[in-house]
């Protein structure tokens, strides 16, 4: 669980009873405490949560602008965060004292995230220093824990999101020779090769056996990529994109950057949730996509779009595990907590943390 400190209430798992409720009861009850609390609560959804639980979302978005939104609303003194781990720790970091982020299930979090540990990145840093000293600077996706973020603010750097990787690494160039890109290597090597950085000129720190794997010379790597990846995402291939166009050659293929360089150089276009989502909206009708992302989001979208034909360019994908933990039960579970006064899952992140964290943030949202 990183740096999370979990304060008040159980650690423990749901109680039992809740599996045994209808799904009309429980949402009778969630609908009942949402009027309740009024806008004293505050439900952020990421778009990659089940329908059972976007349909109480108050606001819905992707990680950073559901805390940005959240840190916005100075009315909630709860904000139950349907997301996972690293969401509701930048939601932490960014509301008030005064307000409590709960996030319903504790067991909901990212693998991409939990690719890095302080540990392992302290010690990447030292090495990569004595490689090519004090030339590097250090970049981290939003998706990590509030651990990483904070030795990224330490170290002068900023954190990125799919939406505004590009501006920030071109930034970043403009400070230091070379970037440190954790945790996600393909969103790290996607933007670089974006912004006209060679492949030769990228190379993949292993974590797990403190090495930068290639046979170049350090000083040539601009671009040094933490051994991280979305396990989602690297599910989509060559091969899905290959059958999708031998079946329809009509067909439109759009993938998030989280994807591999390969499925990101043959598709169509490549973006954010936010980008996918817009491109989509704004085509013309009968368009046909192959979507290559989150499967939830997949599905929202071809309801939310029916005049579109929409498919998963992985069709045998199934949803994140680990982003899908929060259900119902646990939604209305969380609530419950909070009426009783006795809150579960609360979400706090150590005062310096948020600090240093707050710092790579803000140099983010200071870049245009």
């Amino acid at each position: 669980m990183s740096m999370l400190d979990v304060l008040q209430g159980n650690r423990g798992l749901m109680p039992e009873h809740y599996k045994t409720l209808t799904v009309a009861d429980m949402e009778q009850r969630v609908a009942e405490l949402k009027q309740k609390w009024g806008s004293k609560l505050l439900i952020p959804g990421h778009h990659y949560q089940k329908d059972e639980v976007i349909q109480f979302a108050d606001i819905t978005g992707d990680s950073l602008q559901l805390a940005q939104m959240a840190a916005q609303n100075q009315e909630a003194e709860f904000i139950v965060f349907c997301g996972v781990h690293f969401m509701a720790e930048t939601a932490d970091m960014l509301t008030t004292d005064q307000q409590t982020v709960v996030l319903p299930d504790m067991r909901a979090g990212c693998s991409m995230a939990d690719m890095a540990n302080m540990e392992q990145t302290e010690r990447a840093w030292k090495h990569l220093q004595e490689l090519v000293g004090d030339t590097i600077i250090p970049l981290t996706y939003v998706n990590s824990t509030a651990e990483i973020k904070a030795f990224v603010g330490r170290h002068g750097g900023a954190t990125v999101t799919s939406s505004n990787a590009k501006q920030v690494l071109a930034w970043a160039l403009k400070q230091k020779e070379r970037i440190l890109f954790l945790p996600d290597q393909h969103l790290g090597r996607n933007t670089a090769h974006e912004l006209g950085i060679p492949l030769d000129e990228m190379a993949v720190w292993n974590p797990m056996i403190d090495q930068l794997e290639t046979e170049r010379n350090p000083e040539t790597v601009k671009i040094i990529l933490w051994k991280g990846h979305c396990s989602v995402h690297e599910k989509f291939t060559v091969d899905h994109i290959r059958n999708v166009r031998e079946r329809d050659k009509n067909i439109r293929i759009i993938v998030h950057p989280e994807c591999s360089h390969e499925v990101v150089q043959l598709a169509d276009c490549a973006g954010s949730t936010k980008f996918i989502i817009d491109t989509i909206r704004a085509a013309e009708p009968g368009t046909q996509w192959a979507v290559g992302t989150e499967m939830n989001l997949v599905q929202r979208i071809r309801q939310q779009y029916p005049e579109q034909q929409i498919e998963s360019l992985n069709p045998d994908m199934c949803p994140c595990l680990t982003m899908n933990r929060i259900d119902l039960p646990h939604l209305l579970w969380a609530m419950e907590q909070i009426d009783r006064g006795e809150p579960v899952g609360v979400i706090r992140v150590d005062a310096q943390i948020r600090q240093d964290a707050v710092q790579a943030l803000n140099r983010m949202l200071a870049i245009r």
